[in-house]
């Protein structure tokens, strides 16, 4: 396990498990699964704490559990070879981490990378491919989520390259505000530029006219929402593309349970 620090990592111990007080069920996927299924999961289910910047794996490194966020959001970023980074896609309680494990690989490309610290359940790689061969709901709910999170990713490209910095941070505002439920996120710019993959000063301009206008307040490293239909009118249709397909693939289980 090791720390981003900037664009680097570092040793750490973070990540601990932990006997929180967390439920599974507020991860929405192992939510919307029938009793049954969720019975067979849940004695493999390992309560962990996430600390900022931990990283849950490394690009090319054989993954070995899959993780379902409840509290905590991770961002999967690509690293180049001078160092510099772009975040692909991101995972809260809507979602998981570690597709490639039920995909057919045991390795990614990518880094995953622990943006707001909280809680998440992981499952080791055997119980997952044991009630994922059954071919039942769980596997129906997991490759539903894959195509929702391939909606994501390529919207994401599409998005840092043809819209501006500033309708970047608004989807990226929004995305974080309907995983975390919070008005309030603790991120500085340098994080979000790294996240976005562009210049801080870039990132610091966007966030400068969006308090102007009103719709955010940033002071020291923690950015308030002030007006989120406004953000959301300021953004730019991937915000909404992403958020369709993920209720169109996703809803009609999710909505039994939320």
């Amino acid at each position: 396990m090791a720390r981003l620090c900037g664009i680097f990592s570092v040793p750490t111990e973070s990540m601990s498990v932990v006997k929180h007080t967390d439920d599974a069920l507020m991860n929405h996927l192992l939510a919307a699964l029938p009793a049954d299924e969720f019975s067979r999961l849940k004695p493999s289910l390992e309560p962990v704490s996430l600390a900022l910047g931990d990283v849950i794996y490394e690009s090319g490194e054989q993954l070995e559990h899959i993780y379902f966020p409840t509290t905590a959001i991770i961002s999967l970023l690509y690293i180049m070879e001078n160092g510099s980074t772009a975040e692909i896609g991101m995972s809260g309680n809507d979602g998981l981490v570690g597709i490639a494990l039920y995909m057919g690989g045991s390795t990614t490309p990518s880094r995953a990378v622990v943006q707001s610290a909280g809680n998440a359940f992981r499952l080791p790689s055997k119980a997952l491919t044991d009630e994922f061969s059954r071919g039942g709901i769980f596997q129906k709910i997991l490759l539903r989520y894959t195509q929702s999170l391939m909606t994501q990713i390529s919207q994401t490209a599409v998005c840092n390259r043809l819209h501006s910095v500033e309708k970047q941070l608004c989807r990226w505002l929004l995305i974080n505000h309907d995983l975390l439920r919070s008005n309030k996120l603790i991120m500085t710019h340098d994080l979000i530029a790294n996240m976005l993959g562009v210049r801080r000063e870039g990132v610091s301009i966007a966030a400068g006219h969006l308090q102007e206008k009103g719709l955010i307040k940033y002071v020291r490293g923690t950015i308030t929402m002030l007006d989120r239909d406004a953000l959301e009118r300021e953004a730019c249709e991937c915000y909404r593309v992403v958020k369709d397909e993920y209720d169109r693939l996703l809803g009609k289980y999710i909505s039994q349970n939320h």
